[in-house]
Formats: C-alpha cells, sequence, structure tokens
C-alpha cells in the first residue's frame, strides 16, 4: 500500500520508522512517503500560510503550496488516489475506515491540517474527505496522521506475525470502546520495593484452557467500563 503525508513538519514522523511500521516498509507492504510543505512555500520566504480574507484569528494555509505539493505526487485528478485532509469538523476515524483503508488498492495521501484551517478551494476541489481523530483540537494534523498510518499499517496482510492476534483486537471492538479481558505476562509473582506482591490470577497459570477463554470472556467487559 501507498500512503503519502502532506505536512509542513516531516521530522514530527519518526514514530513510521519504528516497530511495525518500520516492518511493513522492509516488507514492501507499505510505501510511506513525506512531502515537505515548505518545499512548495511562495516567494522568497517560502510562505505556505497568510492571514484569512475577511479577518478573524490565526493562519490559514494558502491554496497554492498546497496544489503544487499535490500535483507532484500526481494526486490532481487521479481517480487512483484519495485525499485526506485531517480535520476538527472531519468524520471521526474508526476501525472500519482503517480496515477499508487497508484494504483499498488506492494510494492514500494525507494532507496534515494546521493553523487556524486550509483554505476552501483546496478542500472543495482536491480533498475527498476530512477525517477527525476525536472530539479535540490538536496543533497541527501530525499526529492524526500517525493514528490512522499506524492503525491502517496493522492491518494490511503480512505486517503482523500473529493475524488471529489482530481479528481478536478487531472482534473486541465495541461502540469505540476496547472491550477486552486483562492481560498479564511474566513473572508471576511482581514484589514491589514496599513489598506488596502483584500476582497473575491463578486461572491464567492452570492451563485449563477452556476455564481460561471463560474468565477471558466474563472479565472483558471491565476494561470497556474505563
Amino acid at each position: 500500500m501507498k500512503i503519502t503525508i502532506i505536512s509542513a513538519f516531516p521530522n514530527a514522523f519518526s514514530f513510521l520508522n519504528e516497530s511495525i511500521n518500520k516492518r511493513a516498509q522492509e516488507k514492501e507492504l507499505l510505501d510511506l512517503k513525506i512531502v515537505n510543505l515548505l518545499d512548495f512555500g511562495v516567494g522568497e520566504w517560502k510562505k505556505i500560510d497568510d492571514k484569512p480574507f475577511g479577518g478573524g484569528a490565526g493562519m490559514v494555509l494558502q491554496v497554492e503550496p498546497l496544489y503544487k505539493a499535490l500535483k507532484s505526487i500526481n494526486a490532481i485528478d487521479n481517480e487512483n488516489v484519495e485525499v485526506i485532509l485531517t480535520s476538527a469538523r472531519g468524520e471521526t476515524w474508526n476501525q472500519q475506515m482503517a480496515e477499508n483503508y487497508s484494504a483499498s488498492e488506492k494510494e492514500l495521501v494525507i494532507i496534515c491540517g494546521h493553523y487556524e484551517g486550509v483554505d476552501q478551494r483546496i478542500i472543495d476541489n482536491f480533498v475527498d474527505k476530512e477525517i477527525s481523530i476525536g472530539n479535540f483540537i490538536l496543533s497541527g494534523g501530525e499526529a492524526a496522521a500517525m493514528v490512522m498510518v499506524d492503525s491502517i499499517t496493522r492491518l494490511i496482510e503480512g505486517v503482523v506475525g500473529n493475524e488471529q492476534s489482530i481479528k481478536d483486537e478487531t472482534e473486541f471492538l465495541d461502540d469505540h470502546k476496547i472491550a477486552e479481558y486483562p492481560h498479564y505476562s511474566r513473572p508471576e509473582v511482581f514484589v514491589t520495593d514496599e513489598g506488596k506482591e502483584l500476582k497473575v490470577p491463578d486461572i491464567l497459570l492452570s492451563g485449563h484452557h477452556a476455564e481460561i477463554d471463560k474468565w477471558k470472556n466474563s472479565n472483558k467487559l471491565r476494561i470497556s467500563n474505563l
């Protein structure tokens, strides 16, 4: 899958070169490219934003740099490309979207919104969908773009070694909350500096798989109510 991110802050994306996302690129299952919007800035100072017409607070990302950035990656009027803008007013990102994009044959382009907003002409003419990752405001769309890419990448076939874990996690999703059972790992007993013993539930050490599954099913709702 090919994903291109357009951002004025390309150094923000080091996370996508770690862990699962790194392995996906090494396996050539993910072709990830970061386009620096400043390379397409206007004038001597490579300006990418300006004051809004009609007044108002903040600065607006200008139409020209974004248009040139999109054109440089052949994303203008290309039916094989879907362009997303990260936006507080957009549709809320969810697991179903991640699944759909992970299986899509289209190239995905993500424009990272910033400042007060983006010139509406870009949205009206070149953006297919506006996406938000939640009912809150971020300084910019870089974090949102990384959330989307990470949630897509781990669903691409062949990226995660244990495909069953992906299936299990997806089945636990309910109304945007994880209804998953508690997880434990070694050691079986951890003793704090204060002498308190933190133990793994005995059932998980029993080896009785049917009883363990029953315990998991009866305890998974506890996390969903957080």
